[in-house]
C-alpha cells in the first residue's frame, strides 16, 4: 500500500543540452525550450493535484531555475527550496564542454555510452589545464559545501554519484518524507538515476538503460520502508515522452556530429 509520494524531475533543457555537450558542473542556464518544459511540468503537476511541502535542488542554476518555474506555474512559490551540491549532476571530468557526437566519432559510440550510462566507469579526470577547471572550482557556491573544496570530485561514475548522494538522502531527504511531506527533487539526469537505482534496486547492468528526458516528472509511490509499491510513472503525454527518451539516447551517436 502506498504511504508516500515522491516526484523526481530532471531539469528543463539547458543551453548545452541543446548543443549536445557534456555540461556537468558548468553552470549553464535553461534554454528557451527548457523554460517552457519547466512551466509545462508545473502546469501538469498542478492539474494532477500535487501540493508540495518541500523542494530539493542541486547548486546548479538549471536545477534551481526549473524548481522556481515549476512552483510558479503551480501557484506554490512559497514552498521552501533546499539546495545541496550532493544533488549536482555527475561530474564528467575532462569530458566537460565536449560534444557527445564528436566524441563518439573519435572514441566510438560504445565508449561514449560507457562514460554516459554505465554504473562504475569514470571518465578521465579534470585537471587544472582544462578550460572550465577554474570556472568550476573558483565558484563561490562550492565554498558552502559540507566538504572542503579540494575534496570535491574531479570526475565521477554513477556509483560515485550515488556514494556522495546517499548520506544526504538518508540524513536530510528521508526524514522529511517520513514526516509525510510531499517532496519534489529538481535534479539532473544522473542524480535522479542514482536515486532510482537506490530506491528500486536497479541492477548495475540495467541502470544503463534507464533514461530520463528533461522536464518530465517521475512519480514514485513508496511504502513505509520507502520501497516502491508500483513501477515508476513518467507523467505526461506518453508518445512525446518516448520520443524525448529516444532523443536523449541518440545524443551519443556518431552520426549526429556537428560539422
Amino acid at each position: 500500500m502506498s504511504k508516500y509520494r515522491l516526484v523526481l524531475l530532471r531539469h528543463g533543457e539547458g543551453a548545452w543540452n541543446k548543443e549536445n555537450r557534456f555540461c556537468s558542473w558548468v553552470d549553464q542556464k535553461l534554454s528557451e525550450e527548457g523554460v517552457k518544459e519547466a512551466r509545462d511540468c508545473g502546469r501538469l503537476l498542478k492539474e494532477q493535484g500535487y501540493k508540495f511541502d518541500l523542494v530539493f535542488t542541486s547548486l546548479l542554476s538549471r536545477s534551481i531555475h526549473t524548481a522556481w518555474l515549476v512552483l510558479e506555474a503551480m501557484g506554490q512559490e512559497w514552498v521552501p527550496v533546499v539546495k545541496s551540491w550532493r544533488l549536482n549532476e555527475r561530474h564528467y571530468g575532462a569530458l566537460i564542454g565536449l560534444n557527445r557526437a564528436e566524441m563518439a566519432l573519435q572514441h566510438g559510440e560504445q565508449k561514449v555510452k560507457q562514460w554516459r550510462r554505465s554504473y562504475n566507469i569514470s571518465p578521465p579526470l579534470i585537471d587544472e589545464s582544462h578550460p572550465y577547471y577554474t570556472e568550476i572550482y573558483n565558484d563561490r557556491r562550492y565554498a558552502t559545501c559540507d566538504v572542503p573544496k579540494e575534496n570535491l570530485p574531479r570526475a565521477e561514475s554513477l556509483k560515485e554519484v550515488l556514494d556522495r548522494l546517499l548520506p544526504y538522502w538518508n540524513s536530510t531527504v528521508v526524514p522529511e518524507i517520513q514526516k509525510g511531506k510531499t517532496i519534489l527533487i529538481s535534479g539532473h539526469g544522473n542524480s535522479c538515476r542514482a536515486i532510482l537505482k537506490h530506491l528500486e534496486g536497479v541492477s548495475d547492468e540495467d541502470i544503463a538503460s534507464v533514461t530520463l528526458p528533461t522536464g518530465v516528472p517521475v512519480q514514485l509511490e513508496l511504502d513505509e520502508n520507502l520501497k516502491p509499491v508500483k513501477p515508476r510513472q513518467l507523467l505526461g503525454d506518453q508518445a512525446k515522452i518516448q520520443a524525448a527518451i529516444k532523443k536523449v539516447e541518440d545524443q551519443g551517436k556518431a552520426k549526429q556530429a556537428t560539422k
